[in-house]
């Protein structure tokens, strides 16, 4: 059952877990299937470097378990997301480095550069969803809520979570908070732990695509 998606979790798992974006069996991903509305998502503990398709687990929006193991314990979670999005099709969920350290400062990352634009942000910030313990549903709820408001979002003293069309770009968005990350930390240690100049909520209304470019119908 939904073969292709199952192989499809198990690529991203494994290429965030060579991009250093989760490490020792942390993070988990999922895909959401329109159709049947059942979730295929990573099972709990095992190493990325030996996942297979036949043990990605196969739930519905109830928690029952359609197909394999045991899901990640962060299935809750997914669920959650998925239900009060239904735009979004596919979760990744990481413990990359420098987006969880500003994480478990509950520091947001703020909008200071242009590009923030297009991730669905209040503000152009990413948010901080705030602490719960992992697995509970006060965690599902409180991420769900802020993802309801942002495809990228830091979790408070855990890591990140980011959501998409597909499951290439819910990764993009993981791989691209720790980008920002990285590239804030850069700003505070050269400016003595002060922000740049950041953009406002109307320098991003402000932007259109050019008009001087001209398409040939």
């Amino acid at each position: 059952m939904l073969e292709e998606l199952k192989a499809e979790v198990v690529r991203i798992a494994k290429k965030a877990q060579n991009a250093g974006l989760c490490k020792h069996k942390a993070g988990n991903v999922s895909v959401l299937d329109p159709e049947t509305g059942y979730i295929c998502i990573t099972p709990s503990g095992v190493d990325r470097d030996y996942l297979t398709p036949d043990q990605v687990c196969v739930i519905d929006k109830e928690l029952n378990v359609i197909e394999g193991g045991k899901p990640s314990s962060e299935t809750l979670m997914h669920v959650e997301c998925y239900k009060e999005r239904e735009d979004i099709r596919a979760i990744v969920h990481t413990h990359s480095a420098m987006a969880s350290a500003f994480a478990c400062l509950n520091r947001p990352i703020p909008s200071f550069i242009f590009e923030l634009f297009v991730f669905h942000l209040d503000n152009g910030v990413i948010p901080v969803a705030p602490y719960a313990l992992p697995g509970t549903t006060e965690l599902a709820r409180n991420v769900a809520l802020t993802v309801k408001r942002s495809d990228l979002v830091l979790m408070e003293r855990h890591g990140t979570i980011a959501v998409g069309k597909d499951l290439s770009e819910a990764y993009e968005n993981a791989d691209y908070i720790e980008e920002l990350a990285k590239i804030y930390y850069t700003i505070l240690t050269l400016n003595n732990g002060q922000d740049c100049k950041l953009f406002t909520p109307e320098d991003f209304q402000k932007w259109k695509y050019p008009s001087q470019i001209k398409k040939e119908d």
